[in-house]
């Protein structure tokens, strides 16, 4: 475990930026090189997750270790907004915490996952309904327009 702290840390928080007590790793770096960056850093990411494949995470712990490689891969499409968000998003320490978290009780920490699985799915549910919603609404007044 201590490697895949080590590993997290400077990927994710191993440089002080000077005159501030803020810290940004590796990844947010490489993520500036545009199309590759992101997906070395996803790459990269996926040590952590191998990790805990073998040492039997739960498949809810790894699902969402799976989500944070996913968000911080996929903020970092976006120029620059998404560096800096890759910087403070820090997936790698989440994942290295989720992991850690696992494996001092597994059973609390699976239950953890599963809630927080329940009230993503259920988000993206009500997302996905106002994003219908809306097109149906705009959908609609386009027509009337073009009727009128």
């Amino acid at each position: 475990m201590h490697r895949l702290r080590r590993f997290a840390r400077w990927m994710d928080a191993g440089i002080a930026v000077p005159f501030t007590t803020w810290r940004i790793g590796v990844d947010p770096i490489i993520g500036l090189v545009p199309g590759l960056g992101d997906a070395a850093g996803a790459v990269l990411g996926g040590w952590v997750l191998l990790e805990a494949v073998r040492l039997g995470a739960s498949r809810h712990t790894l699902l969402r270790m799976a989500g944070n490689i996913a968000v911080d891969a996929l903020a970092g499409l976006v120029p620059l907004v998404g560096d800096i968000v890759d910087a403070a998003f820090k997936a790698n320490l989440r994942n290295v915490a989720l992991l850690e978290r696992h494996a001092a009780d597994p059973r609390r920490a699976g239950a953890a996952d599963r809630r927080f699985l329940i009230v993503l799915l259920g988000s993206i549910a009500v997302f996905a309904l106002a994003v219908a919603a809306g097109s149906v609404f705009i959908g609609a007044a386009v027509l009337r327009m073009i009727l009128r």
